[in-house]
């Protein structure tokens, strides 16, 4: 095989850049494979967390359709990885009943590996005590009792559980949470290319059309060779150059050359970016490194209470060059009055003002000290459950409407609420717990294949 030609039919599905008709032009070029990445971390440890997807079902099933439904008529397998955005095995078998619906509503028949990669805290204990599982850096101490109040673990998988499931002959590969590399780099070299050439072409592709000089809606085309790897988008508008390429090929990373998997490293130092025509760029040159040991990253998310959420304006000058001591003033004063009507401790609940407009999203390292002339505030309350939240926010009212400042005397109003009523509520919010990885026993123990015929 002198030649491997493959598709990036989304950046994330369900987010909606999927184009029928740039998908069709590229298929035209006969792709031997399609793969989308369908989730993140970037968007926060709530899914993960809580098993919901960042997008409505209507919008998966939406860009599933195109991508599925092209490479059943040419005959092609499909790989997803990270279902559902967190990869949890709910998110797995969700994304499997889609394509089912779609397989059935098109009235063809797709041989599916669903591959779970969610880690049972009884499981991640054994490791834990055979001292199998290694911080990063930065880490959260990790111990048992931590590992029972997550809520859902998963580990990342590289490109050996794909590679299992394509050589069962999965037509559909819905697999939980992947390296976003490894979904473009499984079938090249299970054919022999060049494992950097293969892996530096997920790296580029994974994010769709962000790899092009002004982003859009399309899709992106790679042919990989044994000497290079040639990309270019599909769709109005788009196109790749050597600057946008290599810009894309360093993000997200602390080293901008060394990329680390669960198998290697992608040594990206001596590549090379060639502009092919208006579109199209070249990448030569590309390593990668075997690891000694086959390690997979781990993720989790905990609980950490429920949240109620206060949003309101202020437009008063007095009231904006006075605001750090008056949020003080306001803090206290819910504070006392929470300990007064609740019977709780500061430590039972936090209560977070953000200032917008004010050095809300900087903080401490914000260099503009201009005044603005109206900051909006939002109260973050949150508590051991969703009823405390809402009392705590609901007790918060009084003080930020009515707490005066040197400036001003008698009556006082200092807040334009966003909401009626006030608070809103919520639920659960989590965060990350695990920045870890771990060393199995075996390369095929922490990720388990079901294969089915949907449709």
């Amino acid at each position: 095989m002198q030649e491997i030609r493959f598709v990036c039919g989304s950046g994330g599905l369900g987010g909606g850049k999927v184009v029928a008709k740039a998908l069709d032009e590229a298929m035209a070029l006969k792709p031997h494979f399609i793969a989308c990445d369908a989730g993140t971390t970037d968007s926060g440890p709530f899914s993960l967390g809580s098993g919901r997807s960042n997008y409505p079902r209507e919008a998966v099933k939406r860009d599933l359709e195109i991508i599925l439904a092209a490479a059943r008529r040419a005959g092609i397998p499909v790989l997803i990885g990270s279902s559902g955005t967190a990869g949890i095995d709910a998110q797995v078998d969700w994304v499997v009943d889609i394509a089912n619906e779609i397989a059935t509503e098109h009235q063809f028949k797709v041989k599916t590996a669903a591959i779970h990669s969610e880690q049972s805290p009884e499981y991640l204990k054994g490791l834990l005590r055979e001292s199998r599982i290694k911080p990063l850096d930065p880490a959260p101490y990790l111990d048992e009792a931590l590992l029972d109040r997550t809520s859902h673990v998963v580990g990342m998988m590289g490109v050996e559980p794909l590679q299992r499931a394509l050589a069962q002959g999965a037509e559909l590969v819905v697999a939980g949470r992947c390296s976003d590399s490894a979904l473009f780099a499984a079938m090249p070299i299970m054919k022999g290319f060049p494992e950097g050439l293969a892996w530096h072409a997920g790296k580029v592709m994974e994010c769709g059309t962000q790899v092009c000089e002004s982003a859009g809606r399309g899709v992106i085309y790679a042919k990989l060779t044994h000497e290079d790897l040639v990309i270019r988008p599909y769709g109005e508008g788009l196109k790749c150059t050597p600057q946008s390429v290599a810009a894309h090929s360093f993000y997200e990373n602390g080293d901008p050359h060394l990329h680390v998997e669960s198998s290697g490293t992608l040594d990206l130092t001596n590549s090379t970016y060639e502009a092919v025509d208006e579109y199209s760029v070249r990448i030569r040159n590309s390593g990668f490194k075997h690891s000694e040991n086959y390690t997979v990253k781990l993720e989790g998310a905990e609980k950490v209470g429920y949240q109620s959420v206060v949003i309101g304006g202020i437009r008063d000058p007095y009231f904006i060059r006075n605001y750090d001591t008056w949020i003080e003033d306001v803090r206290k004063k819910t504070t006392t009055s929470v300990s007064e009507i609740l019977k709780l401790a500061e430590t039972d609940y936090r209560l977070d003002f953000h200032a917008y407009g004010l050095n809300a999203v900087m903080g401490k390292l914000e260099t503009e000290t201009r005044t603005p002339h109206e900051i909006g505030i939002v109260l973050n309350v949150t508590a051991s459950t969703q009823d405390l939240a809402t009392k705590i926010a609901e007790i918060s009212r009084q003080p930020l409407l009515h707490t005066p400042i040197p400036e001003w005397s008698g009556s006082i109003t200092s807040i334009a609420f966003l909401h009626n009523p006030v608070p809103l509520d919520r639920g659960a919010v989590y965060r990350f717990c695990l920045n870890h990885v771990a060393v199995p026993r075996t390369q095929e123990e922490m990720f388990r294949t079901r294969v089915l015929e949907i449709g």
